[in-house]
């Protein structure tokens, strides 16, 4: 293992996770900022963040941060920390080819006595079942012999200005007794929150598993007893803050579920299951209601807009968000696309307005063209993502009389909207 005095860092994948850490680490080790985006490279080392996480001012701060997308600078590295991204392909099964091709550019230049740690959540097994083999061949090295792995789960919440990288407690791991200690020690070095140290690396990564499947079977909960309610004739939102004057009860609304975890996470923990022969029966429940909401919504809005006495087709319609999240420009697995993708095959015109959504990156993943300004006025309106910027909007700019409003984040006065979840 290499010293304390002598750690070279290098991060690999510089995206919400990754650049946060590789600052942070930077405040006491010499790292290195890897990603195979030659742009988002320019970009960082002129101190600009496209995902808005880190301030120009962190940036310019970072001395011991260096960039690169040449992978014969992590050469110099000693310890690698992986944070690529994990989706889920279109039969929702784990896509590790970034972490795998991750592996096989860090296996080239691993040498004896080396660690690496990864960050990107898998299912449990996967970085020693599947990231090990690959480094051991890319190396030519036996693992534990020659080199070393740790796991620690990242747990960045983009857009959270309060619950930052330092102040959220860490899970750590290694490969053996030693090299579990060792990455505890490197993470304890810049988490103010303190850190846990996991039995096991498979322990470490099934906990990172059960956090975001637990939180998607909680909120398919509120989804769908907002189903049920919807027939009731039941506001949701009042059945929730009644239930909620309860110490104990759980707090969670209604909603699109997107997003790199939520979203996602649970069908890596369903694949594993699977894999050993038994197939969830909660989890994947959970994630049938979720990916159901955007049909949902838009087939609520059509009705409402045919109470209203409006004609379907041609009906021009304005969704408000397409982030999976408020105040922040991820758009990763947004759920918004399916209200979009439903409300089109209607024949509606559908206008998307989303201030702090990049409208190349929109264009060129879901293939949605972003409307630059709010114009005109609309039939219906679909508040989808509670954006700072929408809560000063006055709707009557762009509503009629008879227009609907939908609002799915329960953020606008009851009296003034049409609908909530």
């Amino acid at each position: 293992m290499p010293e304390k005095n002598a750690l070279n860092i290098a991060v690999i994948g510089l995206g919400y996770v990754g650049l946060p850490l590789a600052v942070e680490f930077s405040q006491l080790y010499p790292v290195l900022g890897f990603d195979i985006n030659e742009s988002r490279i320019s970009e960082l080392r002129n101190h600009l963040d496209r995902t808005q996480e880190l301030e120009t001012s962190r940036l310019e701060a970072a001395q011991s941060l260096r960039y690169s997308y040449d992978p014969e600078d992590l050469k110099t590295c000693n310890v690698f920390i992986v944070t690529v991204p994990t989706p889920i392909d279109s039969y929702k099964k784990p896509d590790l080819v970034p972490l795998l091709a991750a592996s096989r550019t860090v296996g080239a230049v691993l040498k004896r006595g080396n660690i690496v740690i990864y960050e990107s959540t898998v299912y449990p097994g996967c970085t020693e079942e599947d990231c090990v083999p690959v480094l051991e061949k890319a190396s030519g090295l036996t693992y534990n012999v020659d080199f070393f792995c740790g796991y620690s789960p990242e747990r960045i919440n983009p857009g959270d200005k309060v619950n930052t990288l330092t102040k959220i407690k860490k899970v750590t791991s290694g490969s053996t007794p030693e090299v579990a200690e060792f990455v505890d020690q490197l993470y304890d070095s810049i988490i103010e929150a303190g850190t846990h140290l996991a039995p096991s690396i498979r322990v470490a990564e099934a906990s990172k598993a059960i956090e975001n499947a637990q939180r998607d079977v909680n909120i398919s909960f509120v989804n769908e007893l907002a189903l049920i309610f919807d027939r009731m004739g039941i506001d949701t939102t009042e059945v929730l803050e009644a239930a909620g004057t309860k110490w104990n009860f759980l707090k969670y609304k209604p909603g699109l579920v997107g997003g790199h975890c939520i979203g996602v996470d649970p069908y890596y923990l369903a694949y594993k299951a699977e894999s050993l022969g038994y197939y969830p029966q909660v989890i994947l429940s959970g994630r049938r209601v979720n990916d159901h909401m955007g049909i949902f919504v838009a087939n609520k809005l059509v009705k409402l807009l045919i109470k209203k006495g409006h004609r379907i087709e041609g009906s021009r319609v304005l969704i408000l968000g397409i982030t999976f999240k408020e105040n922040c420009p991820d758009i990763r697995n947004t759920r918004v696309v399916d209200v979009y993708n439903e409300l089109t095959d209607f024949g509606m015109r559908v206008d998307v307005y989303d201030p702090w959504a990049s409208a190349g990156e929109v264009a060129e993943e879901y293939g949605i063209q972003l409307t630059g300004a709010i114009a005109g006025t609309y039939e219906a309106v679909v508040l989808a993502v509670a954006h700072n910027e929408f809560k000063a909007l006055d709707f009557a700019d762009f509503t009629e009389a008879n227009s609907v409003i939908f609002d799915l984040k329960a953020t606008l006065p009851k009296e003034s909207v049409d609908a909530r979840l």
